[in-house]
């Protein structure tokens, strides 16, 4: 019997052969793959837990790795770079050191924080930023350009930063017009140091700008100003007359005109324009044309019983009427307006006068009709009405505001209207006589008031005075369009055309009786 010895009886190793072996060699294989990937797996868990609301790797804030740091700890750290951030800023002469703020910059250091670590935490997003390379996070940074912009314009000193338009101005002691100069002002255009601004302060780190100072020049220069004054200049020579109705000429002078003109700044405040004062100057017109104008003085006749015509006690004198009065003032305001000369003349037509007809007195009775009135009772004799006298005699009556002329009782003029004394400057009442006559008179109450006072005054060739009692009398008044109420210093003024007429019909030692 053949013995066969048995390895693995007698405790050798044996070996897999075959199929069967092979598979647990795979099986031991995976075994060990499995524990290794536990082990793996296990520390990249605790890899990722410690990034958890925190910066994951490869993150910089300002060039600094942040990974593994708190919002709050990269908060901190932006909001210190950005308190030590300083900007110098060159203006004019001045050199300044300013922090962003003052800028109108602000730093959101919580807002960057978040940026910083607001990524996908999670085991695949940490693991993924470790193998990504750096991530870069910018600092939230908001300029406000208006505050830059005002912070550029209060580097110019408050006393340079506004130009002064140049103006033009009347004297009218030397009767001069002159320029005020102007004065150039100092500004900035703002728009630099905003782009200045806006451009470096994200980096959050030292800077320095410039800002420009400019002249800023008036909008009004001076030389603008001078050629308004020559302008007037050019005006002021320009003849300027008005033709009266009778051929008399009304010169328009230098010096009057220069009363109706002023400087002012146009609408836009972009230059100087000459204005007119329109109403001075159809004031003074109207004057000029009511000094040419006549005004017509109604006849008397007295008729007898037949309506003959027995006696004329005062002419009839037709008129003059100036009808172009609005034209004329509109022509002249055009001449100063477009510095152009004038030679305009005055429009009239004639106004008729009107006879006024009154019963002639009876006539002068014989010696037997004067026997026959004699032998008369009293109470015939108070019911006859007396014969007119013929004395010459002037009613003033101050309630009315009229001036009428009589011969006897007979009125041969008006009742006229005139302006009496005003309140305060009341004429006189009570029976007169015209005791000292002038054709033209100067006026003024210089020796009861200076020439500051309120009530002083001074006029020079007043026309057709006659005085009654102590400085009150009768007299034109050119300067007046209406009549018919109180408003004078005590005088009774009248139209000049009814001035002229008293004072040819009046003399010395004519009767004058005021009342109310």
């Amino acid at each position: 019997m053949t013995n066969v010895t048995d390895t693995a009886a007698l405790g050798g190793p044996s070996r897999p052969t075959g199929r069967h072996g092979r598979r647990r060699v795979a099986l031991l294989l995976v075994a060990i793959l499995a524990v290794i990937a536990v082990v793996l797996t296990g520390g990249a868990l605790a890899y990722a837990k410690q990034f958890e609301g925190r910066a994951l790797p490869g993150t910089t804030v300002l060039g600094q790795d942040v990974a593994g740091q708190t919002p709050e700890e990269i908060a901190a750290l932006v909001a210190e770079r950005g308190e030590e951030v300083s900007v110098t800023v060159t203006a004019g002469d001045q050199e300044l050191e300013k922090s962003l703020p003052e800028l109108g910059v602000s730093v959101d250091a919580a807002a960057t924080a978040q940026a910083a670590v607001d990524r996908d935490d999670s085991l695949a997003g940490v693991l993924s930023s470790t193998w990504s390379g750096e991530h870069v996070v910018d600092p939230v940074v908001t300029v406000d350009e208006a505050a830059t912009a005002t912070f550029a314009e209060g580097l110019v000193p408050e006393d340079r930063t506004t130009p002064v338009d140049a103006s033009v101005v009347f004297d009218e002691e030397d009767q001069t017009w002159t320029v005020e100069p102007g004065r150039n002002g100092q500004g900035v255009d703002p728009e630099p140091l905003v782009a200045a601004v806006t451009e470096n302060a994200p980096a959050l780190e030292d800077f320095a700008v410039e800002q420009p100072i400019e002249e800023i020049s008036p909008a009004i220069t001076t030389e603008e100003a001078e050629e308004v004054v020559g302008s007037i200049t050019t005006l002021l020579e320009q003849p300027m007359s008005i033709t009266g109705a009778d051929g008399e000429t009304h010169e328009v002078s230098a010096e009057r005109r220069s009363g109706w003109l002023s400087v002012a700044p146009a609408e836009d405040g972009q230059s100087l324009g000459i204005v007119v004062d329109e109403e001075s100057v159809r004031e003074w017109v109207s004057a000029r044309a009511e000094q040419d104008a006549v005004e017509a003085e109604d006849g008397i006749e007295q008729v007898d019983e037949d309506g003959e015509v027995v006696k004329v006690v005062a002419e009839k004198k037709d008129g003059l009427k100036i009808t172009n009065t609005d034209t004329i003032a509109d022509q002249l305001i055009t001449a100063l307006t477009g510095l152009t000369p004038l030679e305009a003349s005055f429009e009239s037509k004639t106004v008729e006068a009107e006879v006024e007809q009154v019963d002639a007195p009876e006539p002068e009775k014989d010696e037997k009709e004067k026997a026959k009135d004699e032998e008369k009772s009293d109470d015939e004799k108070s019911s006859t009405p007396a014969e007119p006298t013929g004395e010459k005699w002037i009613d003033v009556d101050l309630s009315h505001k009229t001036v009428t002329a009589y011969v006897g009782d007979t009125p041969v003029w008006g009742p006229r209207a005139m302006v009496d004394g005003k309140e305060g400057n009341e004429t006189v009442t009570g029976t007169y006589e015209i005791y000292l006559r002038y054709d033209v008179q100067d006026m003024t109450n210089a020796a009861s008031y200076p020439e500051d006072h309120p009530d002083y005054y001074y006029t020079d060739d007043v026309p057709w005075v006659q005085y009654f009692h102590r400085g009150y009398g009768f007299h034109g008044a050119p300067w007046r369009s209406s009549f018919g109420y109180s408003g004078s210093h005590g005088c009774i003024n009248m139209p000049v055309s009814d001035a002229k007429w008293l004072y040819d019909w009046a003399s010395i030692g004519t009767k004058t009786v005021v009342h109310r």
